[in-house]
């Protein structure tokens, strides 16, 4: 724990699409230290790169952290003094303190082109030196602003970096030093006027007064920049926020997750059925550990146990089936409450069920049946759909398994064992069923009661027999097995 009195940590993306696996890895580690210490979560959002940034993306991030169950205590729709929490309504006050460097000569206009830039960095690689700024504007006299000028150049304003390194210590990763001749100097507001990353986010987390920032290992080699502002900004270095960088997480492949790759966007797993909470739980575990080899673990678990001690600095591993197992895991503990709550709005969706009550009981007496048998909520529709369709047919692929002679046989033989069933339910179905099928013509289970699922659901993969049996009632089951054999 820091010797700083009161926590506050910032989650600030720049949302240039959906919320993807590391911004939330991110956010949930930002919340879980915020809510271990008793100090605020500050949710602050980097629009400055008003294209590719926009308010729909804002709106996504805003409702993706609500859905996740991560609340924060300063910014968007919440409020708080040291707002705004938007970039782009703060311009005006990075536009100020670019301008007090200037005047205190920490920094400069450049007004080197794009491709005169490109042509040194080239010349650089060739001469096997480190690319970058090579200080052309430093030092530039006033008649070479005038020409500069004259030509109708709009400067960059620049950084000046001193000759030295920046050293700091990182809370994951120890004491880490940057040589500042492989930190060239930096541009801070871009010819047009708007302000860059570097001098936006360093100037908000001293204003908002952030302790310490838990980010990504990509922005590791931003931070001696940011500590360059924070000096030109007459800050002391004790109350300079303190930096943690999360390790990368990776793909099955051992390369890095991107952005670019749909299946890491938080909306498609929601789309998919994930639940939040599971979400959260195998975030957690990417980087992170309780300890124990304990991998269930709810959100209260996570706040009392998370420290930053315990993050590690060695890449994560995204492991898909592993988030599907505490998916499973998750939903076998809901409620039936909970469950139906849930299960409604994916049926709703694929038009398995218009929403009828007669329809939701249905949906509410078969759930418990497919709660062992699922891992994610988008499997529901699939399952459930024999008891609701009209014109129940069983698709070829699955019809060529039960036309086979014997199959047709075990049809025959199921179809006269429970026809004169009085009492349809589950034990007394499976009862007749096994006298017949297993102990009458000697079958295993799995082949005896194959043909009769395919026949009663249209699928081998279907929720347990005997009870699909019940739900669907005597009348429709028997129906069905006697097309099957008419077939």
């Amino acid at each position: 724990m820091s010797n700083k009195s009161q926590v506050r940590v910032r989650f600030a993306p720049s949302p240039t699409g959906d919320l993807h696996v590391g911004n939330i890895r991110t956010a949930l580690f930002d919340w879980a230290y915020a809510r271990h210490t008793g100090g605020k979560l500050i949710f602050r959002i980097e629009d400055t790169d008003t294209e590719r940034v926009t308010d729909q993306y804002i709106q996504a991030a805003i409702e993706t952290l609500k859905w996740l169950g991560l609340n924060w205590d300063e910014g968007p729709e919440v409020g708080g003094e040291f707002g705004p929490y938007l970039q782009s309504q703060r311009l005006e006050i990075y536009s100020e303190w670019a301008q007090k460097f200037l005047d205190q000569g920490d920094a400069y206009h450049c007004y080197c082109s794009s491709e005169e830039l490109e042509q040194r960095r080239q010349i650089q690689m060739q001469n096997n030196k480190a690319p970058g700024y090579d200080g052309n504007c430093r030092e530039l006299t006033q008649a070479q602003i005038a020409d500069y000028k004259l030509a109708g150049r709009k400067p960059v304003v620049r950084m000046r970096m001193p000759s030295g390194e920046t050293s700091f210590v990182d809370l994951i990763r120890g004491e880490v030093k940057f040589e500042h001749e492989y930190v060239p100097d930096f541009v801070l507001v871009r010819a047009d006027g708007s302000p860059l990353y570097t001098l936006a986010v360093a100037v908000d987390d001293i204003l908002m007064k952030i302790t310490h920032v838990l980010r990504g290992e990509d922005l590791l080699s931003s931070t001696p920049r940011q500590i360059r502002v924070y000096q030109a900004m007459g800050v002391d270095s004790k109350d300079y926020p303190l930096f943690a960088h999360l390790p990368f997480v990776m793909g099955q492949d051992n390369a890095k997750l991107s952005k670019r790759n749909g299946e890491v966007s938080i909306a498609w797993y929601r789309e998919q059925g994930f639940l939040p909470e599971a979400i959260c739980n195998y975030l957690a575990l990417l980087g992170w550990s309780p300890g124990d080899d304990k991998e269930n673990i709810s959100m209260q678990e996570l706040v009392d146990l998370f420290t930053v001690e315990r993050v590690n600095s060695s890449p994560a591993r995204f492991d898909m089936k592993k988030l599907e197992a505490i998916n499973g895991d998750k939903i076998r503990a809901l409620t039936l409450d909970k469950f139906l709550e849930l299960s409604l709005p994916f049926l709703l969706k694929s038009k398995v069920i218009s929403g009828n009550q007669e329809e939701i009981a249905i949906v509410r007496s078969a759930l418990p049946i497919i709660q062992e048998r699922i891992i994610k909520l988008s499997e529901i529709p699939s399952m459930l759909n024999f008891l609701f369709v009209k014109d129940f047919t069983i698709v070829h692929e699955e019809s060529s398994k039960i036309s086979d002679d014997a199959s047709q046989k075990i049809l025959v033989t199921a179809l006269a064992s429970i026809e004169g069933l009085g009492i349809w339910k589950t034990q007394e179905i499976e009862e007749r069923l096994r006298a017949a099928l297993i102990n009458g013509m000697g079958l295993k289970p799995r082949v005896a009661f194959s043909a009769i699922r395919i026949a009663i659901t249209g699928s081998h993969i279907s929720p347990p027999l005997f009870e699909s049996l019940e739900l669907l009632g005597k009348e429709r089951s028997l129906e069905r097995i006697r097309a099957a054999i008419s077939k």
